[in-house]
């Protein structure tokens, strides 16, 4: 029995696509499952998904499998809409300012293409 959703996952752009198509099929399927948490719990441990400290609304999604470290930045929309935007394996304890900077500009891009629509 399928738990009901209380989100819903969605790509922004090509950005989440293009990493997730370069990862092994364990990996993908690690990340779906994860996926599958944020939708349907209602509260999400940290384990999981993280606010990045610093940052105004954006979120790293934690996927660990086999000893491996991915980041998955996301952000919300209206609340019950996560919105994916690049990922990363992470290879340091920090995670790199460089993919930070990016979710960012991401997470402006898509807002202000979601004011354009609304204007």
């Amino acid at each position: 029995m399928s738990e009901a959703k209380l989100r819903t996952v969605v790509f922004y752009e090509h950005y989440f696509s293009e990493f997730y198509l370069k990862q092994r099929q364990r990996v993908k399927d690690k990340i779906v499952w994860t996926l599958r948490i944020i939708e349907t719990q209602r509260h999400i441990p940290t384990d999981y998904l993280k606010h990045i400290e610093g940052t105004h609304g954006l979120y790293e999604i934690r996927v660990h499998h086999a000893g491996d470290v991915f980041r998955i930045f996301c952000f919300f929309d209206e609340g019950k809409l996560v919105v994916l935007a690049n990922g990363f394996q992470k290879k340091t304890r920090k995670t790199p300012a460089d993919e930070i900077q990016r979710a960012i500009r991401i997470k402006r891009d898509y807002e202000q293409e979601k004011e354009r629509e609304n204007t």
